[in-house]
């Protein structure tokens, strides 16, 4: 098997083509052939070129090595999720129905572990209606919404399957998505997403795969305790509408996401060990897609997908500025989870047919800010910057707006320009220096200009922020050592909530390690 790279496409050309090239390059026919890899090259606004890379076979192998140094030998490490049947006294527990914790439950279902999984929100279907009813009348369930519910924070996004690391569970976790609803294109896009609507569908059936294999799942039940003894987890403590009550436990996965701060606050007072962890904060950005596509592609813009961007600056004092989360026709959504709080993210469908483009623009914040050395004083100053954008924009979960223009100007916006905006309920036009503290509007402000150098059209005058973005990361990191355990064992802290992930991808390799982990402590036990 042969893997050939930097097979050039001009937009608009065939796909069909890419056997033609890869034959020229072979210097003979070849056959099997499968793509692998496609991003778009726009450096030459003049000449922007889709680049592939393929797999395939023909009939001499070593003369088409030869032949070109585009060609190389096919050698991808394969990982397969574990083989069961593994038999064990007390079944494992999973907390929480994010990327982390369904990766996690599927690795122990498959082998034939009979998982609990946990979720304190609600299935996938009954927690979309609830955020759409948030979005039209402004009315929040705590425990249903963008950051709680199946699916976790990331059903409520773009979808993106992106990362930067070379896990080899990688191809596992893409192939599963496919296999259970999103689109085949993921496989081979360089930036592939899923879009918010087809997650819904991966989710449910994902759901349907864990039943089937034997797991249980329990929704509208919280972990609000943990029993140990000996330095080891002996039960948890769950919370339902019938009261609470206890289970055995003895293997414990940890995915609780990054906005489970009633959990943290419980394992702090269990002793867990926590510690503080840098994380960013900022508001979102939205601009015209019309133009950053052409923008970033020129003449070239009608014919390619809507257009994203990936930016990023240092400020004077070492703090870096970046882009984060971007949305490509898509719409800024409230993305609340506790009362009297206003939070936004981005959400994307897979058409990405909307007329805005948005992004999280973040300031890096350090543990220095924290004001504290407590393991949960990020939370509180996420929580301090959330109540003051909730009461700037009028107390109802309509979110502070502005003009770039305005904000660098220090002036409040009285309504927008060219760019409406996509948030719902609705937007209080005003001036975002009364609910940002000043060491971060000042790093946007810094920011701003010099990511406009970069990207023509990002720092436009009509550009919107909103604001608050604060839930990119979890601020707090739940201690585990090389075996993934807690200090207190058969606790496994998992995915981005225990500050081990960043994503949906990196949080689903998150989950496959720790279920290896679990499931080899369990042939063992």
């Amino acid at each position: 098997m042969l893997l050939i790279s930097n097979l050039s496409l001009r937009p608009g050309q065939p796909e069909r083509d890419l056997l033609r090239l890869a034959a020229q390059e072979c210097g003979q026919p070849v056959r099997d052939l499968v793509l692998v890899r496609q991003s778009i090259d726009a450096r030459k606004k003049t000449d922007v070129r889709i680049v592939c890379a393929v797999r395939c076979t023909c009939g001499d192998e070593r003369r088409a090595l030869a032949h070109s140094k585009k060609i190389t030998r096919w050698d991808r490490p394969v990982w397969r999720f574990p083989e069961g049947p593994v038999h064990c006294k007390t079944r494992p527990i999973v907390v929480g129905m994010g990327p982390a914790g369904l990766f996690c439950a599927l690795l122990l279902a498959r082998a034939g572990a009979n998982p609990l999984v946990i979720e304190r929100g609600r299935p996938v279907e009954q927690r979309t209606q609830d955020v759409a009813a948030f979005w039209h009348d402004g009315i929040l369930l705590p425990q249903s919404n963008v950051q709680f519910g199946e699916g976790g924070a990331g059903t409520f996004s773009d979808g993106k399957l992106n990362t930067g690391t070379h896990d080899p569970r990688q191809t596992a976790i893409l192939e599963t998505f496919a296999a259970f609803g999103a689109p085949r294109e993921i496989l081979y896009q360089a930036a592939p997403h899923v879009g918010t609507d087809r997650l819904r569908t991966v989710v449910a059936r994902l759901r349907g795969e864990l039943l089937h294999l034997g797991a249980e799942i329990r929704f509208e039940t919280q972990l609000v305790g943990i029993e140990h003894s000996g330095g080891q987890v002996s039960a948890v403590v769950l919370r339902s509408a019938a009261g609470e009550y206890q289970v055995a436990a003895d293997r414990v996965c940890l995915a609780i996401g990054h906005s489970a701060r009633d959990t943290f606050a419980m394992l702090h007072g269990a002793g867990v060990p926590l510690e503080q962890k840098a994380f960013a904060m900022g508001v979102r950005i939205e601009q015209l897609q019309a133009d950053i596509s052409r923008s970033q592609y020129g003449t070239f813009a009608d014919l390619l997908p809507p257009a994203s961007y990936k930016l990023a600056c240092h400020l004077p004092d070492g703090r870096g500025v970046f882009s984060f989360c971007v949305c490509p026709g898509g719409t800024v959504v409230a993305s609340a989870s506790e009362p009297g709080h206003l939070v936004t993210n981005g959400m994307s469908e897979l058409a990405r047919d909307q007329v805005n483009i948005n992004g999280a623009l973040l300031v890096s914040v350090g543990t220095e800010r924290f004001g504290s050395a407590h393991p949960l004083a990020g939370i509180e100053l996420q929580r301090s910057i959330e109540k003051a954008a909730f009461d700037l924009g009028g107390g109802n979960y309509y979110a502070p707006c502005q003009r770039v223009a305005d904000f660098l100007a220090h002036r409040a916006s009285v309504g927008p320009g060219t760019v409406l905006p996509s948030y719902k309920p609705g937007v209080t036009y005003t001036d975002l220096h009364r609910c940002l503290p000043d060491w971060l509007s000042g790093g946007l402000e810094t920011a701003l200009p010099l990511l406009g150098r970069k990207l023509s059209g990002y720092d436009s005058p009509d550009a919107l922020l909103t604001a608050a973005e604060t839930r990119s990361s979890s601020p707090v990191r739940i201690l585990r050592d090389k075996g993934f355990q807690s200090t207190l064992r058969g606790l496994y802290p998992c995915g981005e909530g225990a500050g081990y992930a960043g994503g949906i991808m990196s949080a689903a390799a998150d989950g496959l390690r720790v279920g290896e982990a679990m499931l080899e402590d369990l042939r063992y036990a």
